[in-house]
């Protein structure tokens, strides 16, 4: 079972100076097929929503590293890795400079790279960033045209909403033009996945949160969608986030593994370890020990 996992990006290992590439260089090496960020730019005291299923913020966010400088630095020690992001959020970022920094991941990992995209649920995060939030999913529309034009005319030019980019030399293209992936499991976000996206961000949670009928029901219905949409169904793909809560053993975190990768059988499956381990050697050992475990199984 190919199996990918977080890079240490939040939490106490997140601090570690040169943990970063360290991990991922180690990581590929014992047999890692894929390395992940996720996004969070601030924990405040007191938000106005929480994050899901707390009453606060999780502590592991005190401490996050750019998502962006994580992946450059994961493309520079790797060779063979998927280098992805579940997820990042998009309508947070000017959309000149989001397409000039995923060109250049994907230029410096030679092609390796899967953006995964989001638009959020922090409205503190909105305002630290000066985005209205209830625009969020009309700018993720704008992002994805943005992105197409970008990556594939050699000049370009756009009328978005809030900026404008004049005509203009854009000669450096991806390896690929990369596979973009959404998130959500609303409404119009599934929708949204249907019919413009690579493929599908679901998540999974150890202990379990849900039945697993929820994603395959729901990646059924996705793929009825694109159908209908004149897409082929087969061609979305999946790449499946597994949550670990604190204190979750790892042999219950790989026989969950196994269960939900039989059951969904993504094209990208990987391990968020950032709620189980304290330092970057703990993350890398029990990286190595999920290896075995499933390849036992």
């Amino acid at each position: 079972m190919p199996l990918g996992f977080t890079l240490p990006v939040f939490g106490k290992a997140a601090a570690t100076p040169g943990g970063i590439a360290y991990y991922a260089r180690e990581a590929e090496r014992a047999g890692a097929a894929g390395l992940w960020v996720g996004d969070r730019l601030l924990s405040p005291v007191a938000p106005v929503v929480p994050y899901p299923g707390y009453e606060t913020m999780p502590e592991e966010f005190h401490t996050a590293q750019d998502p962006f400088t994580a992946l450059a630095i994961a493309a520079a020690v790797t060779e063979t890795a998927v280098l992805g992001s579940s997820t990042i959020n998009a309508t947070q970022y000017q959309p000149a400079n989001l397409a000039r920094l995923l060109t250049s991941i994907d230029v410096a990992s030679n092609g390796r790279l899967l953006p995964g995209f989001g638009i959020g649920w922090s409205p503190d995060e909105y305002d630290a960033v000066g985005v209205p939030m209830g625009e969020r999913g009309r700018r993720l529309d704008d992002l994805l045209d943005f992105l197409e034009t970008w990556w594939t005319r050699d000049i370009v030019s756009h009328d978005g909403i809030g900026y404008t980019v004049p005509a203009s030399h854009i000669d450096l293209k991806p390896v690929r033009k990369p596979p973009v992936h959404l998130a959500g499991f609303g409404g119009k976000a599934l929708q949204r996945v249907a019919r413009r996206a690579d493929g599908w961000l679901p998540a999974w949670s150890i202990p379990e949160a849900f039945p697993a009928d929820v994603i395959t029901s729901t990646l059924a219905q996705l793929r009825a969608e694109a159908e209908r949409a004149g897409r082929d169904p087969q061609a979305l793909g999946v790449a499946l986030r597994v949550n670990a809560a604190p204190g979750t053993d790892l042999e219950t975190i790989a026989a969950s593994v196994t269960k939900i990768v039989e059951l969904v059988k993504p094209d990208h499956t990987f391990v968020d370890l950032s709620y189980v381990v304290g330092s970057v050697e703990e993350q890398l050992d029990k990286t190595g020990r999920l290896l075995e475990l499933t390849a036992e199984g």
